[in-house]
């Protein structure tokens, strides 16, 4: 494929290429101001001056308020009593939280494989950064896992682990950079911004927005590949792209969080997924979804800016994405995503936090 020099990239094998001599030089600026900033966001998982992961207050009631499971809204509830109620949230959560956990380690194994094969040494500098980011937050959900759930971890989701399977593997860099910085990070800027607002537990507020200071900066680099590379892909590579971030998006949309994905929370409470998939069905029809794909934090919403923003979307797939949301009037917000303020106002406060740091080390170093 066409690909904008700062993306030349080779076989993860071949190692001699990243030994030439020129290839040092052959530096873009593409990637400056977003490694620049590294520092701004840095945050600390392990020191409660940013988080207190290690020994939080206790949390009282569910980390999930009952609005953000579809489960309450169906025959499903019927069938509880309220102490399994509040277990089963507690057990969505669980499966919730640990799902963004696999997500998080997707996106190290990806950033890294990046560092393997790109060319440009501002790119491999950047996709670097990110692998450190990464880490961070793979460090962090399984402090929190540790916290909240006693350490219990659920496996993904068949559609999330696939794909993340998918692209971590794929040789094909357009896979890698749609499938992890547009389709999965703008995912996870819509569910962090979600769980930032609605979640009953401050420590996973608290989480969502240090994340997200990181996350803003991955979901950029996507942009700037973006900028530099769709427009000047000829047409039939320009498809390539665009059909399969839509096969993706509908892969996503109709199976990342459905029964059959979650199947593992159901018999502790007796039922059946295909049981619990007939009951949702009744329950999440086509309106309802374009109906929650108004609100401005709706995960697919966000994917759909995310994918439109970066020129993916044309006359040729457009009807899949206006089947569930006004692309016009989509378009018309601006390529501002949700959760960037949010984003925002957790690195000024970690800007504040840092230069506390400093001035420590300095007087210490005095």
């Amino acid at each position: 494929m066409s690909v904008n020099p700062n993306y030349r990239t080779v076989d993860r094998d071949d190692f001699s290429a990243m030994m030439v001599n020129g290839r040092y030089f052959e530096r873009s600026n593409a990637f400056e101001n977003i490694i620049a900033r590294t520092d701004e966001h840095f945050w600390n998982p392990e020191d409660p001056a940013y988080i207190n992961l290690i020994n939080p207050p206790p949390l009282e009631g569910s980390i999930l308020p009952e609005q953000f499971l579809i489960e309450p809204r169906t025959a499903v509830w019927d069938r509880l009593d309220e102490k399994q109620r509040m277990e089963f949230m507690h057990d969505s959560a669980c499966w919730t939280i640990s799902q963004l956990l696999h997500g998080e380690q997707g996106a190290l194994s990806l950033s890294s494989s990046l560092c393997d094969i790109f060319l440009d040494p501002g790119a491999q500098e950047y996709a670097a950064n990110q692998v450190r980011e990464e880490a961070r937050h793979v460090h962090a959900f399984t402090l929190y896992m540790q916290a909240r759930f006693d350490g219990k971890i659920m496996a993904p989701g068949d559609t999330l682990g696939g794909l993340l399977k998918q692209i971590v593997a794929s040789p094909i860099v357009y896979q890698k950079i749609v499938g992890m910085q547009m389709l999965v990070e703008g995912l996870a800027m819509g569910a962090f911004t979600t769980l930032y607002q609605e979640s009953n537990d401050p420590l996973l507020r608290r989480l969502c927005q240090l994340i997200m200071t990181d996350e803003a900066f991955h979901h950029k680099f996507g942009k700037i590949w973006a900028h530099e590379t769709v427009p000047n892909l000829p047409e039939a590579e320009h498809n390539a792209v665009e059909d399969w971030a839509e096969e993706c998006f509908q892969l996503l949309l109709f199976n990342l969080v459905s029964p059959e994905q979650r199947r593992a929370l159901y018999p502790k409470y007796g039922l059946d997924w295909e049981w619990v998939q007939g009951a949702m069905a009744e329950a999440v029809t086509d309106d309802e979804r374009r109906e929650r794909m108004m609100e401005g934090n709706d995960i697919f919403r966000t994917l759909i800016k995310t994918l439109d923003n970066a020129g993916i979307i044309t006359d040729r797939t457009r009807a899949t994405y206006g089947n569930w949301v006004d692309m016009a009037a989509l378009r018309a917000e601006g390529d501002s995503l949700i959760g960037y303020d949010v984003a925002e106002a957790g690195i000024k406060d970690l800007q504040a936090i840092n230069a506390g740091k400093r001035k420590i080390v300095q007087k210490v170093s005095a």
